[in-house]
């Protein structure tokens, strides 16, 4: 039986404040392999959950380099983890920047459909949202001052745990 608790955004915006500008070494650097992206985002998410979901395949959690899902360092698979998510761990849903938290995340594309980048919300303002971001390692970054095509956020709404 599942159970659902809020999201701890404050525990999110501590870990990438501490982690943004270098890595944890609990968890591998995939900067050599393809960015380091999506897994910093995921380590936040974990950071505000402490749920991961251990399906094998289409779950989304990290014991090591060689065990982990897809979707804990792939920018398309946790978009599809986040969204889809009706097991344990956070879930999310895809909206607009009018409703994007701090804690949120959102992914950059390139406006052919294809996203490559994930970065975290750390701060909202009418005007800008700040992100951290690792592979071009960033805290507080304007999203103005990034290039891209397309955009997406993702409003996380919760966690769910077994009990």
């Amino acid at each position: 039986m599942l159970t659902e608790r809020p999201y701890q955004r404050a525990n999110v915006l501590a870990y990438a404040e501490r982690w943004a500008m270098k890595r944890n070494p609990a968890y591998l650097n995939f900067d050599g392999m393809g960015g380091d992206c999506t897994n910093f985002a995921s380590q936040c998410v974990f950071a505000g959950s402490r749920v991961m979901n251990f399906t094998p395949v289409l779950g989304w959690y990290y014991i090591n380099g060689g065990s982990r899902t897809a979707s804990w360092s792939g920018v398309p698979f946790l978009y599809n983890f986040m969204v889809k998510n009706n097991g344990a761990g956070p879930y999310a849903e895809e909206t607009d920047r009018s409703q994007v938290e701090p804690g949120d995340l959102l992914q950059l594309g390139d406006g052919t459909g294809r996203f490559y980048h994930t970065l975290v919300i750390v701060k909202v303002t009418p005007e800008e949202l700040f992100l951290a971001a690792h592979t071009f390692d960033a805290y507080m970054r304007p999203l103005s001052s990034y290039s891209y095509g397309a955009v997406r956020y993702l409003h996380i709404l919760g966690v769910r745990q077994n009990r």
